[in-house]
């Protein structure tokens, strides 16, 4: 059966989703796009050898506590785009608190032994009480790069990490498997992080990152580096999202070197996620490998759009998998 499929059917099952629909009918328009991020406890748990059946209920918790940190993120960003607007702020709120109750319902429901369960609920609930520190961390206005990482992760990759981790552990993985597996996916989460920057800037038309003085890692960087277009880019953020200023704010974070940086970052966590895969015995660990590939593509395309030759240290594929 389709994971999506199940994941919904599983919460359709649960008393509560039967007599308030609204948090099942969020996920399933989420479930009808296939987020490849619900996908993560299936790869990890087969990844170690364990049957992709035993993860559905991760799936499913997964869903649901991720579902539960982007209402309040956009809540607290201010979004255009988040729910709230439809459903008002304290609706969102309370729908996020019952999902995070519900993922981790489904997990005390699974059939996994109770030290496992235990461990996974553990997991969950420190990913969760992470993700709500770096929120109110990611109010302040970043000023250096240090305080970016340090948001990243507190915020981005505590999440990725705990969705690989809870997979291997529901797989049969031993526990240091399991935290090296962690290690990984917060490696990962990373990469998301600056992959997302980098398309977020780039988009067209203007992404809120421009329009609400938001510093994600390219605008950082060609803010606070010395470079002779620092100033100009200043004043047309000013302008966003007027056409022309957001192309020539784009031109300048390609010329300052800001998009170069933020790809030297990220393939810099691919070969360090690529060495603890080498080094962590796995039954099939093109299941997490097939993970860097998606991450490195988009870049490959990226530099495609905007008309720039790719570096000599931009991983294909193949070497990612093979």
């Amino acid at each position: 059966m389709d994971l999506y499929i199940a994941a919904m059917e599983q919460l359709n099952e649960l008393p509560v989703m039967k007599v308030w629909s609204k948090p099942l009918d969020l996920l399933k328009r989420v479930a009808s796009r296939s987020p490849r991020h619900w996908r993560l406890p299936i790869l990890a748990c087969t990844a170690v050898g364990g049957s992709r059946d035993l993860a559905i209920p991760l799936v499913t918790a997964i869903a649901c506590l991720h579902k539960s940190i982007i209402l309040i993120d956009d809540i607290l960003d201010d979004d255009p785009r988040g729910e709230f607007h439809s459903i008002g702020e304290g609706a969102a709120a309370n729908i996020a608190a019952a999902l995070q109750a519900v993922g981790l319902e489904v997990i005390c429901q699974s059939q996994s032994d109770t030290v496992t369960k235990l461990a996974t609920i553990r997991i969950l609930n420190q990913m969760m009480l992470s993700t709500a520190s770096g929120q109110h961390m990611d109010l302040q206005k970043l000023q250096d790069e240090a305080s970016y990482w340090e948001l990243v992760r507190t915020k981005s990759s505590p999440f990725f990490g705990a969705a690989l981790c809870i997979g291997a552990l529901f797989g049969g993985a031993d526990p240091n498997i399991a935290a090296q597996i962690e290690k990984f996916g917060r490696l990962y989460g990373e990469m998301i992080q600056i992959h997302d920057d980098l398309n977020d800037v780039m988009a067209t038309p203007a992404n809120p990152d421009w329009t609400q003085d938001r510093t994600p890692l390219p605008i950082l960087f060609a803010q606070i580096v010395d470079h002779p277009d620092r100033e100009q880019l200043m004043a047309l953020r000013k302008e966003i999202p007027d056409t022309d200023a957001l192309a020539e704010a784009q031109t300048i974070l390609i010329r300052c070197g800001a998009v170069s940086y933020c790809i030297d970052q990220l393939l810099r966590r691919v070969q360090a996620a690529q060495e603890i895969l080498t080094d962590t015995s796995l039954a099939r660990p093109e299941k997490l490998e097939g993970l860097l590939a998606d991450v490195v593509d988009p870049v490959k395309n990226l530099f495609a759009e905007i008309g720039q030759e790719q570096p000599e240290t931009l991983l294909q594929p193949s070497e990612l998998v093979g």
